[in-house]
Formats: structure tokens, sequence, C-alpha cells
């Protein structure tokens, strides 16, 4: 009897043994490999800092000189008296001849003349090529000129000689003195492309030709005292950078040069500036994390910012 007794002790504190048992709180002794594995947070992207040492060396057009000084000053955090030394463009076709050339790593820049791709051509060099901005050709004339309007073809006839008297064009009797940049000229190379199309230009005399915007600017304004000249430059420079004061921007086919004709079209006479930089620069590269830094939001929004016609709609 007393070993029964016993017995059934024994088999009570086996089952009360396995009722705890069975009653641990879940997961208390879970294996280690059926613990949840633990949250895993994306490392955050690396963003390039352009300092002094690591910008890329810049060139490009005059009339694209504060665009560069404006990416400077942003970019290193320094004003634009500060940054001037690295923005000493050598103008557009120079500037072009630098980046085949390996002297230059990154272009704000016009349109490249036929030199230019002459000279790409012969030196196997590829380059990527994207505009940023739109601008137009203008041309100028002295304020006392009541001519307003021209037309495209009036334009290109007054450049062959076939228009030599501004009567011709609902003017005053007066001589038309149609000075033009040297060759190596961005605006050369719009007048070329846009107005002449093909068609030569005429000899000039050699005090016709000029060799800096501002030059022709003057010119312009003041030849012989008279209303008689006519040149040409960019919207941008002539407007923006004040350089056509006491000028008048002619309207071409009767729609006047402003940012509203320039940006929806309707001014006729309309190209881009563009940045380019090798082909072959790496993704890593500081050239092309600068240029597509300027073909990207902030970039446009600064283009709009300093006056120029970005080539996306960028909200202020």
């Amino acid at each position: 009897m007393r070993k029964k007794a016993l017995w059934t002790s024994c088999v009570l504190l086996l089952l009360l043994f396995l009722t705890l048992s069975a009653c641990t709180p879940s997961g208390a002794d879970t294996p280690p490999d059926t613990q949840p594995p633990p949250t895993q947070t994306a490392p955050e992207e690396e963003v390039f800092v352009f300092t002094r040492e690591n910008l890329p060396r810049l060139d490009g057009s005059t009339s694209l000189v504060p665009m560069a000084q404006a990416v400077c000053s942003v970019l290193l955090g320094e004003s634009r008296e500060e940054v001037d030394d690295l923005v000493q463009f050598s103008k557009t076709t120079n500037s072009f001849q630098n980046l085949i050339y390996g002297r230059a790593d990154l272009l704000i820049v016009g349109e490249p003349n036929e030199s230019v791709l002459a000279a790409k051509e012969s030196a196997g060099f590829q380059w990527e090529m994207s505009p940023f901005s739109m601008d137009a050709f203008v041309f100028v004339v002295n304020t006392d000129n009541p001519v307003n309007s021209i037309t495209v073809e009036q334009a290109r006839a007054i450049y062959t000689g076939e228009i030599t008297n501004w009567q011709e064009l609902g003017g005053e009797d007066q001589k038309i003195i149609p000075f033009q940049r040297n060759a190596e000229a961005g605006s050369q190379a719009l007048m070329e492309k846009l107005v002449m199309q093909g068609t030569p230009m005429m000899e000039p005399p050699t005090d016709y030709v000029i060799g800096a915007m501002d030059w022709l600017m003057e010119a312009v304004r003041s030849y012989d005292g008279s209303p008689g000249a006519i040149g040409y430059s960019v919207y941008y420079y002539a407007e923006e950078m004040r350089m056509a004061q006491g000028l008048k921007l002619l309207a071409i086919d009767g729609v006047e040069p402003n940012a509203d004709t320039i940006r929806s079209g309707e001014y006729p006479l309309c190209s881009p500036n563009y940045v380019i930089i090798p082909a072959d620069a790496p993704e890593d590269a500081p050239n092309r994390i600068l240029y597509n830094w300027i073909l990207g939001e902030e970039g446009q929004r600064l283009a709009d910012h300093e006056g120029y016609v970005p080539i996306l709609e960028v909200t202020p």
C-alpha cells in the first residue's frame, strides 16, 4: 500500500512538471535561429562636396560668366568676387579648343562653330552635350533709329550687302553700317547658323569686325554720332547684363525678344546654351557630378534666378 502511494506521488510530480513546462511563455527559450532578424537601416547616400581642390576647370562663353560665377558661389559657399579667379572664361571657340585638348573639364557655353566641329573630328574627341537654358540671337541699333522690326530675310540681306539704306526698311535715308563679330565668337556662329543659313556674309571693312561684345555695343551706340549702325548679340548679354543701354533690340518678324517669347519659342531666333563634358568622364568624376547638378532641379532653379531661361520648368 505504501509503494502504491509513492508511485502515485511520482506520477503526480511528473505531470506537474510537464504542465509547468507547457506554460512557459512563448519565445522564452526560442532557439537563436528563430529570433526575428534585427531591423536594418539603409546606409545614407554620400553627398559629394565641392571644394576648390576638386572643382572642375571651367570655361565657356562670355555671356555665361554670370551663370558660372553663381554655380561656383553656391557650391563653394564663397562670394562672387571670391570665385572670380575660377571663372576666367576664354570665350566660345577657345573654350571648345580647351576642352578638346584637355585644358578644361566642363564648358558652360553657346553654339560651336564649324572650326570647332572640325577640330573635334580631327582629334577623335567625343563630348557629352546637353542644353541647360535657352537664349535668343538679337539685333541692336541706336535708340534714335526709328526702325523697330525687321524680318530674318531683311537681316540676311543687310549682311550680304543687298540692303544698304535704312530707308529700304521704313527708316530714314541713311546708310546702314553693319558691324560683325570675329569668326571665333559664339554670336558669329549663331549669326551664320540662324540668319545666314549657308549664305555667305559680305566681306566687311576691317573696322567693321569687332573682337569683343562690349566693343560692338559701344560701336553701334556711338558710331559717327548717327543711328546708322547695326550689330548683333545674344539676348542675355544685351539685356540681362545691361550691355544694351542706349541701344534698342529689334523685333524679328514682329516678335520682340523677351523671356516670355524665348521660353515659348515664339521669337524666331532662339538657341540653347549648353553644358559640356568629355563623353568618357566617369560617373563619380567631379565634372560629371557638376554636369548632372546643372541639369537637375537645383541647377535649373539657379539658372532661372540668374535671368536665364531654363530648359526645365522650375518653381521659385
